[in-house]
């Protein structure tokens, strides 16, 4: 009880306590002292945007305020690990989209390792470092959001992914060539254009269709990385898998 905490599908809120009532039910669990379990309680109430609901009842929110109240709840014991069991399923596609921005924003800061239990692929996509699919009870592939896209593990994983945008998952380190591997002789420094690594595909496709620009892929301190043309990005966005679509180049 004091190393997990638990986000609920179905939200899992006590009717009949208040906002700050079930956020700080964990440590009234723990018999932490009603002033101290309420301090706690009103940092997290803000920490999810609820500041001046603390008084109202579950039955007075909406479902996204109530997840909102759960996942407070669980961050407030401090736990190490978070367990969210398809936390964000029950809610409507806006009101999930900004659960999942608040999730990310959170995680930023607070660095916990979370498990989270999802069966949208694009959710897992968006908020996971690493990723696993199950397949009938069996773990197939474990890897992050780029190590699936580009190299599914067999059929199932393959045929799972085949329809991801993945101009908006895989990052400019991602599908680069090194400079040792690159032939840049024919490029022009005028038709280059610099990004850092961590850059998503879909920010500098458009430009690199309209200018026929080759990237210049370039760590936090400007050096550079490696670069990114036409014939990279067709490979990386081909629905095949990463190692068949060198071969057909």
């Amino acid at each position: 009880k004091h190393e997990m905490s638990m986000v609920f599908q179905r939200f899992g809120l006590f009717p009949h306590k208040t906002v700050m009532q079930n956020i700080a039910y964990g440590l009234e669990i723990q018999g932490m002292e009603l002033n101290e379990r309420n301090k706690i309680a009103m940092v997290q109430i803000e920490s999810v945007g609820l500041q001046g609901f603390e008084n109202q009842y579950p039955s007075q929110l909406s479902g996204g305020m109530q997840q909102r109240v759960g996942l407070a709840r669980a961050l407030a014991t401090n736990p190490g690990i978070l367990l969210m069991d398809e936390a964000f399923s029950a809610l409507d596609p806006l009101i999930r989209s900004d659960m999942q921005k608040q999730l990310l924003e959170l995680q930023s800061e607070l660095k916990k390792t979370i498990f989270f239990i999802t069966h949208d692929l694009d959710e897992s996509l968006k908020l996971g470092d690493h990723i696993g699919i199950l397949n009938h009870g069996r773990l197939v592939q474990v890897g992050t959001p780029e190590d699936i896209i580009m190299n599914p593990a067999d059929d199932y994983v393959k045929a799972f992914v085949k329809d991801v945008n993945r101009a908006k998952v895989l990052r400019a380190r991602t599908v680069m060539v090194k400079p040792d591997r690159f032939n840049g002789s024919e490029v022009k420094l005028a038709d280059t254009y610099k990004v850092d690594g961590d850059t998503y595909i879909e920010e500098f496709l458009p430009r690199v269709l309209r200018e026929r620009s080759t990237i210049v892929v370039v760590d936090k301190k400007g050096d550079t990385m490696g670069y990114i043309t036409e014939k990279e990005l067709a490979i990386s966005l081909s629905k095949t898998s990463h190692n068949e679509s060198k071969k057909s180049f």
